[in-house]
């Protein structure tokens, strides 16, 4: 196993959810769907950044997400030996997290979600101040599914114009 293939291996979701990251600090929290999307965004951006990829919570790094898809799942299939061909439904929830916690933190908003919903993975949003709402990880398994037609480039363009 390469140095970057160790790196992205994934957390347990178990030790995801007793962490969250707050600025520079780790802090102990309840477990919840929102700080297991706040662990897995930083925990992708430290993977991708170690594999090569430029991963720094900026909303000119989506193009580094489309980049990943493209050159780990082509056409929606995970290649072989690639980083996208273990453990992808955890993968691909870190990346929509990232991608939520980008637009978090660059445009403002915050994480919702429910903890008794059984699809709180798939169903967690970011909610603007302006009520609209986006739901980074159905678009992350959109574009893992259908390629660069769900563009996470084009969603944060779009949301950027929007919220301007």
């Amino acid at each position: 196993m390469t140095a970057s293939r160790r790196q992205f291996v994934a957390l347990p979701v178990a030790m995801l959810s007793l962490f969250a990251i707050r600025g520079n600090a780790i802090a102990m929290i309840q477990s919840s769907i929102i700080s297991d999307a706040l662990a897995s965004a930083e925990w992708i951006a430290t993977a991708l950044s170690s594999s090569g990829y430029r991963a720094d919570f900026t909303l000119a790094s989506f193009g580094e997400i489309d980049r990943f898809f493209d050159e780990h799942a082509p056409r929606g299939v995970a290649l072989p030996g690639g980083l996208l061909s273990e453990q992808v439904g955890s993968r691909i929830f870190a990346v929509g997290a990232y991608v939520g916690e980008t637009f978090r933190r660059q445009l403002g908003g915050e994480w919702v979600g429910d903890d008794k919903d059984p699809q709180a993975e798939i169903n967690i949003s970011v909610k603007f101040a302006d009520g609209s709402i986006v739901w980074p990880v159905q678009r992350a398994m959109k574009r893992f599914r259908n390629g660069p037609e769900d563009s996470i480039v084009a969603y944060g363009i779009a949301l950027s114009e929007k919220s301007k």
